[in-house]
């Protein structure tokens, strides 16, 4: 590139600043900055810019398809230098399109006028179908929201999403992501992105609303007295906690208020959970179901079935196998489910639904991209977001859509929050852009292709983070096909070992070959064991040279059955190639088990 550094930092200037992809705009403003110099005849400026303001270096030149030109690059590049000889520049031929255009480079610093009269050069050329500037193209850039510029958690260097950089390729358009909470409460920075959804709480005393299931989500608040929740519980306003979730997924963007929502395209299926003092597993499981297209006797069927579901809520012990069982009949439905690991600042492994298979468990990150110190860790965890952390400051938290009820609803406002629930919609509103681009992806793929193009956590996590630190553009790259990785190669071992009771640890082996250097620093170890008391079991990864990586420990709190999920290890000082080892022992009696297959993926 030729471009001087000045010119350079102009054209970065100016795309920074483009409200959308940058397209050729009327510039006759432009063109009057040049006085006293002849604008070439019928060329508008537009034809002559790479960006409002910044002249075109390149030209793409599309000839006939009976033109030697059109398929000949030695013809193409005799036409550029003859058409740049009547022109008084100096052309070049660079290289043929996949299209088949040719790219024309126009030489040393000319001026607008001067490509225009390239440009007029070859539209007198009969044999020429169409010439025009090699643009330049970025990602939109800042939204009007006026609270935008508080959202660090989308767009900040250090520990922001880089959700900006995936709204050139996609905001979500086709996808409806249900969030499984406490309803809905009006907002006009969100109401436009809102279709149906449904009311499961047949309890009353934590409904509030005086009745039982409906079609109405409205959140009448959850606010409750000190004790009533439970002896030396203090009293609680009300939270509209559903709808700050909501407003981080899809609220609306580019409206001149407000917030922007990750996947601002996407719409929203509020589907009511939560009341006072909570909420019970039979209710989420069947608003699990249903959300996710399932039957449910007496409701009626779901108009707005989601593909993405959102669930910021959680409580302790075991994944049961009750909520598992609706966890998998979503997932084989297509739907990704998207679950938070929990705020108690202890191993996720001992909270639900963070810790059932078949979910992208996510833990929550500080603005400076380290561990918040509530969030749940563990190696249960799947990816980190960001969940803001306000005790370092309010504007550390998360700002999204809220209702400034103390008990019941009132006016509409914004406000910080912190916590795994705050994080959760994050990797909700990424899996709603990634659906949108890709309708084809499996959660399963959708889980992958997160983890795989996530970056290292920027700050300190100890037990256990996941992957790493989401990359929303870089994933969406991935999945459309224009850079990032959906998951790499996979080397799979599908011979079943069992397991025996409380004994020796058994082994299972697969050989890598074909890779040059290190494994990555997200190796992704897919284990798939069937067992009565997962608790009961140790999982280690042992590399090529014999180094051991702990997956799972044991946990006498852990109930549940069966391990069924992915793993990422920093594998890095690794050798790819080589003889890996997956390992499994269980270390009390009573329960059996058999390792049915495992994969690595590099």
């Amino acid at each position: 590139m030729r471009t001087s550094p000045s010119l350079r930092r102009k054209l970065i200037s100016v795309a920074a600043v483009s409200a959308a992809l940058i397209t050729a705009a009327t510039a006759s403003a432009a063109v009057a900055q040049e006085t006293g110099a002849p604008e070439a005849a019928a060329v508008p400026a537009a034809q002559t810019e790479a960006a409002p303001g910044a002249v075109a270096e390149r030209l793409i030149v599309g000839y006939k398809s009976g033109a030697t030109e059109a398929k000949s690059n030695r013809a193409a590049d005799a036409d550029a230098v003859a058409k740049g000889k009547e022109a008084g520049e100096d052309l070049d031929f660079q290289r043929r399109l996949g299209t088949g255009a040719a790219l024309v480079d126009l030489g040393e610093n000319l001026t607008r006028t001067e490509v225009a009269d390239v440009v007029a050069e070859y539209e007198a050329d009969p044999q020429v179908a169409y010439v025009v500037p090699d643009r330049l193209n970025t990602a939109k850039a800042d939204p009007n929201d006026t609270e935008y510029a508080k959202q660090w958690d989308l767009f900040e260097a250090t520990a922001g999403m880089n959700v900006p950089g995936a709204w050139a390729t996609t905001t979500g358009s086709g996808v409806t992501v249900a969030v499984i909470d406490t309803g809905y409460v009006t907002h006009s920075d969100l109401a436009a992105n809102v279709v149906s959804g449904y009311d499961f709480i047949s309890d009353t005393a934590v409904s509030v609303d005086g009745n039982g299931r409906d079609s109405n989500p409205a959140d009448p608040g959850d606010w409750y007295n000190a004790n009533e929740c439970g002896a030396g519980i203090p009293a609680s306003d009300s939270s509209w906690h559903g709808t700050h979730v909501a407003g981080t997924i899809a609220a609306a963007t580019n409206n001149g208020k407000g917030i922007a929502g990750i996947a601002y395209g996407a719409k929203i299926s509020p589907v009511r959970v939560l009341g006072k003092c909570g909420g019970y597993d039979s209710d989420i499981i069947d608003a699990i179901t249903w959300a996710s297209g399932g039957t449910v006797s007496g409701v009626p069927a779901n108009t707005n079935v989601a593909k993405v579901i959102n669930m910021s809520l959680g409580g302790s012990g075991a994944c049961s196998s009750a909520t598992q069982s609706a966890i998998n009949g979503a997932v084989n439905r297509g739907t990704t489910v998207v679950v938070a690991a929990g705020n108690e600042s202890d191993n996720v492994a001992n909270h639900n639904p963070g810790n059932c298979n078949n979910v992208i468990s996510v833990a929550a990150t500080n603005r400076t991209g380290a561990k918040a110190s509530y969030s749940n860790y563990g190696s249960l965890v799947d990816i980190s977001a960001p969940g803001g952390q306000t005790s370092t400051g309010t504007a550390n938290g998360i700002l999204s859509t809220l209702n400034s009820g103390a008990k019941t609803p009132s006016t509409e406002n914004y406000e910080y929050y912190q916590g795994t629930s705050m994080a959760t919609p994050h990797i909700a509103g990424l899996a709603a852009l990634m659906e949108s681009v890709n309708s084809a992806l499996t959660p399963a793929q959708i889980e992958s292709a997160i983890k795989t193009n996530a970056r290292a956590l920027p700050g300190a996590c100890s037990g256990g983070c996941g992957a790493g630190l989401a990359d929303a553009a870089k994933t969406v790259q991935a999945v459309s096909g224009s850079g990032g990785s959906t998951g790499g190669t996979t080397f799979t071992s599908g011979t079943a070992v069992s397991v025996p009771d409380n004994g020796a640890a058994v082994e299972s082996s697969i050989a890598v070959s074909g890779r040059s250097g290190n494994a990555p620093s997200a190796l992704q170890v897919g284990v798939d064991i069937t067992h009565t008391y997962r608790g009961d079991l140790v999982i280690d990864l042992v590399a090529p040279d014999g180094s051991t990586y702990r997956l799972k420990s044991a946990s006498s709190s852990d109930s549940a059955d069966n391990v069924n999920t992915t793993y990422t290890v920093n594998a890095s000082s690794e050798t790819a190639n080589g003889t890996w080892k997956l390992r499994v022992q269980d270390t009390a009696a009573q329960d059996t088990g058999r390792l049915n297959s495992w994969k690595l993926t590099f």
